[in-house]
């Protein structure tokens, strides 16, 4: 079955050799001195070996979850050749138990007076130009913009100092409040737990500024 590749590759490289004086003997077969199943050194194509049709494809670097920090746990990304990456997590809900918001904290290196960030997630229907607010165990406020919106929500991407990291660490619960846009006269806060904050926030990776 290989005989046609074998002719073309000593045709083709018989004629890039140079040219010999003639002989009158009978030019011998090439093919004769070939030995059956033997290998011979050729370019072969790249081949396509198939796939199973029911094999799930990987959508990506892995993900996975860490628990053991009270209220937090750390949402990890699987990084092959080095260390994996890991920020918190929270999902804040209201006092009848539905989600509202969620929260991802991560540290900062470099980042100037920022020493971590925060990327808080709210409902579509939030009047953004009445900012994200947060306080701690009821003390002074902090706002913040929203940066952006998607089809999952709405994005504070917030930037907290050192002192904004002791006070989470000191507390004992932030509140988080947000104005809906159909009721622009109303405020909805939701709690943001404290416990195991210092805990994770240890573990939590540095992202480079």
């Amino acid at each position: 079955m290989n005989k046609p590749l074998l002719t073309m590759s000593l045709i083709a490289a018989m004629t890039a050799a140079p040219a010999f004086a003639q002989s009158d003997e009978p030019a011998a077969d090439p093919a004769a001195d070939v030995a059956e199943g033997a290998v011979v050194n050729a370019d072969v194509p790249e081949l396509d070996m198939g796939e199973d049709p029911n094999t799930p494809k990987p959508s990506g670097p892995r993900t996975y979850t860490q628990d053991g920090f009270d209220d937090w746990v750390l949402r990890c990304l699987e990084v092959p050749e080095g260390t994996d990456v890991c920020q918190m997590y929270q999902l804040l809900k209201d006092e009848a138990g539905s989600s509202v918001a969620e929260v991802n904290i991560f540290k900062i290196k470099d980042g100037g007076q920022a020493v971590a960030g925060g990327t808080f997630i709210v409902p579509l229907e939030t009047l953004l130009p009445q900012k994200l607010t947060i306080t701690v165990d009821g003390g002074g406020a902090r706002r913040y913009d929203y940066s952006f919106c998607s089809q999952i929500g709405c994005y504070a991407r917030v930037g907290l100092t050192n002192e904004d990291i002791n006070r989470f660490k000191a507390g004992a619960v932030a509140q988080v409040s947000i104005v809906p846009a159909i009721a622009p006269d109303k405020k909805v806060t939701v709690e943001m737990s404290l416990k195991g904050f210092t805990a994770a926030y240890k573990a939590a990776s540095f992202i480079q500024q």
